[in-house]
């Protein structure tokens, strides 16, 4: 075998050379934008202290939003106690300010985004005679015809509720005892498939946490159960109304 000619180890050695100087270059660069780039934008990308958290969420702002929220929640539950045959049994309101979490490398989330976001969720409990059930859904459905703030249920939209419960029991036509809306939805107990008992309305099972300004939960009346107003009444009606009353985003560079 013939040695292999100088030139040619010459040329080799200075091609591997050349390709080994641009990789480390090419290394040197995106560690410098890596760098720069970090320093720019770690503000956007970090999750939210706590610190900041509990800040923004204890500010003037936060706290009328915060109110203001409350207010009108209640406001739909008093009408449906002025409005309708329900007899109000317990309110549960659950009040929860987030920070926004660090962004992530595959996809952006919602979470993402914003610095803090406070939603309020806002339950109501009541009793009602499932021998009457038609006249109870009709009282609902009329109070929406009449335009009752808060009420949004009509004979229009829900009219075959009525219905269903007007004519003959079939068991191969199964009970849905909700109805839903924008801002919440109304469910009750079953009727028909009494049998059905993952059907009926549970007790509230979210922890009630009291850690303000970030988290707040009342029960009213405290001692008041779901079971005790089905014991009452015979069935239980639940509103669940809910609404996110501050957000602030971060700032995008």
């Amino acid at each position: 075998m013939l040695p292999a000619a100088p030139g040619r180890h010459a040329g080799a050695d200075g091609g591997e050379a050349t390709i080994m100087k641009r990789v480390k270059q090419a290394k040197t660069a995106a560690l410098m934008l890596l760098a720069l780039a970090v320093p720019a934008c770690s503000a956007v990308d970090r999750a939210v202290p706590e610190k900041t958290v509990r800040k923004l969420a204890g500010s003037p702002e936060a706290v009328k939003t915060r109110r203001r929220a409350e207010a009108g929640l209640r406001e739909v539950v008093q009408a449906y106690v002025e409005h309708t045959p329900l007899k109000l049994g317990q309110v549960v309101v659950n009040d929860t300010c987030e920070g926004g979490t660090a962004r992530g490398w595959l996809e952006t989330r919602d979470s993402d985004l914003y610095k803090i976001r406070c939603g309020l969720g806002i339950t109501a409990y009541f009793g009602a005679d499932p021998k009457h059930i038609v006249p109870v859904l009709d009282g609902i459905l009329t109070a929406g015809d009449q335009g009752i703030p808060g009420i949004h249920f009509t004979h229009e939209v829900d009219g075959p509720i009525i219905g269903y419960y007007r004519k003959p029991y079939d068991r191969h036509d199964p009970e849905v005892p909700s109805r839903g809306i924008g801002s919440g939805s109304l469910s009750w107990d079953p009727i028909r498939d009494r049998h059905r008992t993952e059907l009926f309305i549970s007790e509230p099972t979210s922890p009630c946490e009291n850690d303000p300004p970030v988290k707040r939960c009342l029960h009213e009346p405290e001692a008041a159960t779901v079971a005790a107003i089905r014991n009452q009444y015979g069935m239980v009606f639940q509103l669940d109304l809910g609404t996110t009353y501050f957000k602030i985003m971060k700032k995008q560079h």
